[in-house]
């Protein structure tokens, strides 16, 4: 029974890591998209990262150090 109780405790805490990291998202997101946030200009250095960012393809997995198990 020990064992399911952690078994259940690590997928809580996943779930609960992977709504805050949601949250912060949508938080971020938000602040984005106001609009004096949008006025302001963006270094042409930060959009050709961005740039090259987006042009490379996913990875198909990603490393999620939260997930390895030791």
């Amino acid at each position: 029974m020990g064992q399911r109780l952690d078994i259940r405790q690590g997928t809580w805490q996943r779930r609960s890591s992977d709504r805050r990291w949601l949250a912060l998202l949508v938080d971020a997101m938000e602040e984005a998209a106001r609009p004096e946030i949008r006025s302001q200009p963006v270094e042409g250095e930060v959009l050709a990262a961005l740039r090259a960012q987006l042009a490379r393809p996913a990875a198909r997995y990603t490393y999620v150090p939260s997930a390895v198990r030791h």
